[in-house]
């Protein structure tokens, strides 16, 4: 059985941009909550799981100057260079397993849509946390993005965990306090919705 970095490694050497279920051509959802948060430009960003998502792009138009991408597969973050050219300098990339991340840089949002929800482990959801917690300012802000409750059971051919507002804040209790929510109806490439449940927390 192949493991999770080959498996992602594969999945963007087979399949093109806009022929993934997550692709967003414009992620509203995940602009307009960190929008709301009124965040400096030079506030540091890092995008867990960010592949080749236009989300990055977006930053960069905004003027956010300290933005970092983070994936386990090397095949998506060297698509997501070619296509920003000379603006990939501008962005800091790191090839890795969330739950290997070992720098002890500290960001001030942590944003994910759709990482977590591929850790169906308690022990790898409590890990998770940990690490956010370690890799965020005090008072920092997390914006986690999962398949909802009435979701998809799998994505790209591997198993989800499926959260609920009241899940989430479970597992971060005890290091981030729940500061909103909303639900999402994403609308994939192939006509086909997928409910999402964002929740965004501060780091106390």
């Amino acid at each position: 059985m192949e493991n999770k970095k080959e498996h992602w490694e594969n999945v963007y050497a087979q399949k093109k941009l806009i022929e993934v279920s997550w692709y967003e051509h414009t992620p509203e959802t995940s602009l307009s909550i960190i929008s709301n948060f009124n965040l400096p430009n030079e506030a540091a960003i890092i995008d867990i799981g960010g592949g080749d998502s236009l989300l990055v792009d977006h930053l960069l138009d905004l003027g956010y100057s300290d933005i970092t991408v983070l994936d386990i597969s090397d095949n998506a973050l060297e698509r997501a260079k070619f296509r920003l050219g000379n603006s990939a300098s501008f962005v800091n990339w790191i090839t890795s397993d969330i739950l290997e991340l070992s720098n002890d840089v500290q960001y001030d949002l942590w944003h994910d849509r759709a990482a977590f929800h591929f850790l169906t482990d308690e022990a790898d959801q409590k890990k998770y946390a940990a690490i956010a917690a370690n890799h965020l300012h005090t008072g920092g802000l997390m914006l986690i993005s999962t398949f909802a409750l009435n979701g998809p059971e799998k994505c790209s051919g591997l198993p989800v965990a499926r959260h609920s507002e009241t899940s989430l804040t479970d597992l971060f209790l005890s290091r981030f306090q729940w500061i909103g929510s909303t639900n999402h109806s994403h609308l994939t490439p192939f006509s086909t919705e997928q409910v999402f449940t964002y929740n965004w927390f501060r780091k106390i």
